[in-house]
């Protein structure tokens, strides 16, 4: 049972109660009872009002009638809280230090290269003087070394001071920021675009719910008090 029915059925019990008892605490019981009765569900009809649609009273499904608002203004909280250029730039700068260029080089399959490297060989002017001594073959015993020496290069070049100059320098290009920062954002734009209507109202509607379930509760309890204040002038 929620919270805001178990808040109803005690005013409901209080107005009943009320019949039985004596002035003037009858008063103050079909009173109190009453205005918290009438402040809770008057709560629960605006909450329920938030999220669904009702004929004739404006203002109603506020979700719903908002939907392209909700979606763009979603889309402009996630851009500007968490995707801004100086955000991006930091993470991407912080991710750079993390990245070992090195382990990469180790995973690298060089022997693709070696057959790029062969078959380019063969189809140039020396294909012929190579087939003249083995063909293709007569060149694997040069694979290991070839593989060994590409990736001695390699590390060499990742580790020079030229690359990560050049590298840091196209890391703090503007346009970095700006092509990471319009392809996140066409991302967010097409997984809104497949939101429904009823999915937003959903979405919301789960994540609120329970807290919405006090204003019911509130509205009963402050009702109340205003209904047995109200008792005391009549």
């Amino acid at each position: 049972m929620s919270k805001g029915a178990v808040v109803n059925l005690i005013a409901i019990f209080l107005v009943i109660l009320s019949f039985f008892l004596p002035e003037p605490l009858s008063k103050y019981l079909y009173f109190g009872g009453l205005f918290a009765f009438s402040g809770a569900i008057t709560n629960k009809l605006a909450i329920y009002m938030i999220f669904n649609r009702v004929p004739y009273l404006y203002g109603s499904g506020v979700i719903e009638l908002n939907f392209e608002k909700f979606k763009r203004a979603i889309k402009n909280m996630i851009m500007e809280q968490f995707f801004t250029k100086e955000r991006l730039q930091k993470f991407l700068e912080e991710e750079y230090k993390e990245i070992d260029l090195s382990k990469v080089i180790e995973k690298i399959d060089y022997s693709l290269l070696f057959d790029s490297l062969k078959e380019a060989i063969m189809d140039s002017k020396f294909g012929q003087l190579i087939n003249m001594v083995g063909g293709p073959s007569a060149l694997e015993p040069l694979r290991e070394e070839f593989n060994k020496k590409i990736k001695g290069a390699l590390k060499k070049v990742v580790e020079s001071k030229a690359f990560k100059e050049e590298l840091e320098k196209q890391l703090s290009s503007s346009h970095l920021y700006d092509d990471v920062a319009k392809k996140i954002e066409n991302i967010i734009e097409s997984r809104l675009q497949e939101l429904t209507p009823k999915m937003v109202k959903e979405l919301v509607e789960s994540l609120i719910k329970e807290h919405l379930e006090w204003l019911v509760v509130w509205g009963g309890v402050f009702g109340g008090l205003i209904g047995v204040i109200s008792a005391i002038f009549v």
